[in-house]
């Protein structure tokens, strides 16, 4: 039977196309969750719940990302990361955006109070920079129709005028390789393409902090957290750690068994695996006279018109999204070419509208 480069570690019984919703759970994810489950249950905690599988996480991101553990601060939601930086700028500062990016990355910034808040087309993004521009907040890969954003040319001009960068990479880190150190900040939700559970996610920072205050800090962001436990905390972390959120306990004991699946294939082989995908499905789609959205080099791909569809894919088990009206396919390390032509065929069947 044909599978994917990571096939090994799952156990569909769909025809599973929606990891820009959510990602699979890898076997051994699984099994440690149960076990976690059934130990907490007869008074008999793990005892990697807790900093121990929080700090492999930590340094198996930290490896993906390109940087060091110690420009890695974790949490539970990307937004908890966004307000974190959105609470630190100065008033009056410009925070530059694109257009219908995903609202855990924007609305922190449009909520704070005594921001100014700007929205250009994606691919306008790096030529709307401008002077008194403090930070350009984008997604790497957009979520509603899996663009990829010219990160290159938005850092440049970026530095050209001395703005801070934020890169929203929660619908790329997994199989779009990743160079966290070429921006100030990133902020990563685990639970698509790195296939955590919910509740995992990710920050990088600069070896300064760039500018960040701990807002959110409680006890686990202590240089010693067991000395934190009451009262003010008399030392916070000196690394990145400092920024972190208390944690999802058990969903940071499955991570690590998670991220290994992405570090063992590697995000090479995923990206390529995952394109190849694609670009079967698109060229499928053509036949049957669909445009998808333009974004090539993407792993995921909007259809404009078929938004329609999404119910009877799901009665033939073939799990698939609708979003900003199109309905979006995505390709990850457990689908094979069978999985692509499933979907075709289901499609190819659709009665002609209008």
């Amino acid at each position: 039977m044909e599978t994917g480069p990571g096939g090994a570690h799952f156990a569909p019984s769909t025809t599973y196309l929606n990891t820009a919703s959510m990602g699979l759970l890898p076997r051994a994810a699984v099994a440690v969750l149960r076990d976690a489950a059934d130990g907490l249950a007869a008074g008999r905690p793990s005892p990697e719940l807790g900093f121990p599988s929080v700090n492999a996480t930590r340094e198996s991101f930290a490896r993906l990302a390109g940087v060091a553990p110690e420009r890695v601060a974790t949490s539970g939601a990307v937004a908890v990361h966004t307000g974190l930086i959105a609470s630190s700028l100065p008033e009056g500062a410009e925070v530059l955006v694109a257009d219908g990016d995903f609202s855990s990355l924007i609305n922190p910034f449009a909520l704070r109070p005594g921001l100014k808040l700007r929205s250009v087309e994606l691919g306008d993004l790096a030529g709307a920079v401008r002077p008194g521009t403090a930070l350009v907040a984008v997604s790497a890969v957009q979520s509603a129709d899996g663009r990829i954003a010219d990160l290159a040319a938005i850092r440049e001009a970026a530095r050209a005028h001395g703005a801070r960068t934020l890169i929203d990479t929660t619908q790329s880190a997994g199989w779009l390789p990743l160079d966290a150190g070429a921006f100030d900040f990133t902020v990563t939700g685990g639970f698509k393409w790195l296939l955590a559970p919910r509740g995992v996610s990710f920050l990088t920072v600069p070896e300064d902090f760039g500018g960040l205050r701990p807002v959110f800090a409680g006890w686990t962001a202590g240089e010693d957290p067991w000395a934190s436990t009451y009262g003010p905390v008399g030392e916070l972390a000196r690394t990145a750690r400092r920024f972190d959120e208390s944690h999802a306990l058990l969903s940071y004991l499955a991570a690590p068994h998670c991220l290994a699946v992405i570090e063992e294939t590697g995000p090479e082989v995923i990206r390529a695996h995952n394109l190849a995908l694609a670009a079967r499905f698109r060229a499928g789609l053509a036949e049957l006279g669909h445009e998808p959205v333009d974004a090539p080099g993407s792993a995921i791909v909007a259809v404009p018109g078929l938004g329609h569809a999404e119910e009877t894919l799901a009665a033939a088990e073939i799990l698939v999204s609708v979003r900003a009206g199109n309905l979006r396919a995505a390709f990850h390390l457990y689908n094979t070419a069978a999985d692509v032509d499933r979907l075709l065929d289901v499609l190819s069947a659709l009665p002609a509208r209008g």
